[in-house]
């Protein structure tokens, strides 16, 4: 009896203890019937074993939306793993950019004229260009306008010709430059003929120019002497290599500048004939041949033709490519239709801002941007009247008179300075000139020939504005590029509904020639059916594709004094009408 109550003591005692810890449970029913079947001296109450007994762990069951809470955070702690060393990676593969030039290899030769030109720090595409060009390799280096790309190019090339002067122990031959730099226009090929003339003092080698719009005899005279590089317009030292006045022997070094205007604007041709010798070099594994591309644009389709026509070359893009200059101010003036456009130039009673005036009255040079030559000379007609004096640059401009105006605008010779020039966009690539205002009189077609317009502003960090007069049709374009310049996005991918509808027309036309080329082969294919039917008219008396030799062999002919004429043969209306009338 006394060995009874104290199991039922103890019983009672656990129960106690399993109610109270949160890790007990209750049998089921189930068990607790089957356990008193085996056992009928055994209370039907029993507690399991609890969480801290080394003999077995209880399992908790989870909600769905525990289980939901957990999931997402073992996910989150994954992605962050994987996340957390591709940043480490990034961060150590960012170059580092060097903040002087004798952190970019050159000689201190070099260092001496860019110490006389006041450089004191390179800018982006110079920090990025010149190692690369240091380092032999073909390249195509891409950055906005007024960036600084020609010495990008200028001074590895300078030090790289005479490193192998020194390594070779060869003099310079005459007609066999080392290094060419080609340039779309004679106006370009000046002004990086003078950044060449001002590092060739220091670094002691020869340039010579050779480009359209002057005698052939004196660039001759200039490639017979010794010379190390040439600068030169594609047609103009064509001729000159056709003339024998110029030879591919010593030629190591081959720079397209304004690459994008070569391959695209009609050049392609004459740079594609002058690189056909070359071509071998470029593909020896030796590095004894380097080209460089430059461009301050490059769309996917001339991406795409620079890949195809040199294999294997390097691209080296700034981080401002197709991006408006940040320190251009950017004015876009909406008009309704009924003002006059040239009368908003210097009045303010159509817009709620001057746009000439102003800058005129300050002193400062404005460059006018119009579409066609129509508009270049209703502008400069204008202006003239208003008593404002300008100069013209367009292609129906002579290229003698174009050098002229250019150094009237930019006033140099002594030149009386003239503050206005009137242009098209053949003066919005490659021309190095001192802009304080830039005016889209014609609003540009595309976002590509605007990024050149306004690069003639706002250079080398200077700052610049520009105004553009915005019609009806240039809303689309102009606002989608207030939106990207406000986003800070590039500006190459847009597009105007100009350029839509053109493109929808010249569709339609295409389609329009295919259909027809199909209607004609159609009709080409029921030929023999249209001979017979040609055969069976000629039987009846039909003249018709026999109207020379076989009508004139068969009519004879009377001479009537010195002349002769043809004895034509009674037609049946003719013989009806005689018979009426007898």
């Amino acid at each position: 009896m006394a060995s009874k109550l104290l199991k039922l003591r103890t019983l009672s005692t656990m129960a106690l203890i399993c109610r109270r810890s949160p890790f007990a449970f209750i049998i089921p029913s189930t068990a607790t019937t089957t356990a008193t079947r085996a056992s009928p001296s055994v209370t039907s109450v029993r507690c399991l074993v609890t969480a801290d007994s080394p003999v077995s762990k209880p399992v908790v069951t989870a909600s769905p939306l525990e289980r939901l809470r957990q999931r997402q955070m073992r996910d989150a702690a994954k992605a962050a793993a994987r996340i957390q060393p591709a940043v480490k990676d990034t961060t150590k593969e960012a170059p580092q950019l060097p903040l002087s030039f004798q952190g970019l290899g050159l000689d201190p030769e070099l260092m001496m004229a860019v110490k006389e030109l006041g450089l004191a720090e390179p800018t982006e595409v110079q920090a990025l260009g010149i190692p690369a060009v240091v380092a032999g390799e073909s390249v195509v280096i891409a950055s906005h306008t007024g960036s600084g790309k020609t010495l990008a190019y200028m001074l590895p090339i300078v030090q790289a010709l005479r490193r192998d002067e020194v390594e070779s122990g060869k003099a310079t031959r005459p007609r066999r430059p080392r290094a060419v730099v080609l340039c779309p226009t004679r106006e370009l090929a000046e002004q990086v003929f003078h950044v060449a003339k001002s590092i060739c003092h220091h670094a002691r080698f020869r340039a010579a120019m050779v480009g359209g719009g002057t005698r052939m005899k004196p660039q001759e005279d200039s490639l017979n002497t010794a010379v190390d590089l040439v600068v030169a317009t594609p047609g103009r030292l064509l001729m000159h290599v056709e003339e024998g006045n110029m030879a591919y022997g010593d030629l190591k070094y081959v720079v397209l500048d304004e690459a994008d205007t070569m391959f695209d604007k009609g050049f392609g041709v004459e740079v594609r004939k002058f690189l056909g010798p070359l071509r071998n070099r470029s593909k020896q594994p030796d590095g004894n041949f380097q080209t460089i591309l430059v461009t301050a644009t490059i769309t996917k389709a001339v991406q795409k033709l620079l890949d195809e026509e040199f294999p294997g070359i390097k691209h080296v893009h700034t981080s401002t490519l197709h991006k408006a200059v940040s320190s251009a101010h950017h004015d876009f003036v909406r008009l309704t239709g009924t003002e006059n456009k040239l009368e908003a130039l210097l009045q303010a009673s159509f817009i709620p801002m001057f746009v000439l005036e102003p800058s005129l009255a300050k002193g400062r040079r404005v460059m006018v941007f119009c579409n066609t030559l129509g508009s270049c000379r209703a502008v400069d007609h204008f202006l003239s009247e208003r008593g404002t004096s300008s100069v013209n640059y367009h292609g129906a401009v002579p290229a003698e008179e174009r050098v002229e105006n250019l150094k009237k605008f930019k006033g140099e010779d002594g030149a009386d300075s003239v503050p206005a020039l009137v242009c098209t966009d053949l003066a919005a690539r490659g021309l190095d000139l001192v802009v304080d205002h830039v005016i889209n009189f014609d609003f540009p077609l595309n976002p590509i020939d605007y990024l050149h317009r306004t690069g003639r502003t706002a250079r080398m960090g200077a700052k610049g504005k520009v105004t553009s007069l915005v019609t009806k049709r240039d809303q689309t374009l102009a606002s989608q590029l207030e939106e990207s310049m406000r986003k800070g996005e590039t500006l190459e991918g847009l597009t105007s509904s100009r350029e839509r509808l053109e493109a929808l027309k010249r569709k339609e036309i295409e389609e329009k020639r295919k259909e027809k080329s199909k209607k004609m082969s159609h009709d080409s294919s029921r030929g023999p059916k249209s001979s017979r039917w040609e055969v069976g008219k000629s039987k009846v008396g039909s003249f018709r594709g026999t109207r020379g030799k076989a009508r004139t062999a068969s009519t004879p002919t009377t001479r009537v004094g010195s002349s002769s004429r043809v004895a034509r043969s009674p037609s049946k209306k003719s013989v009806g009408l005689s018979l009426k009338r007898r």
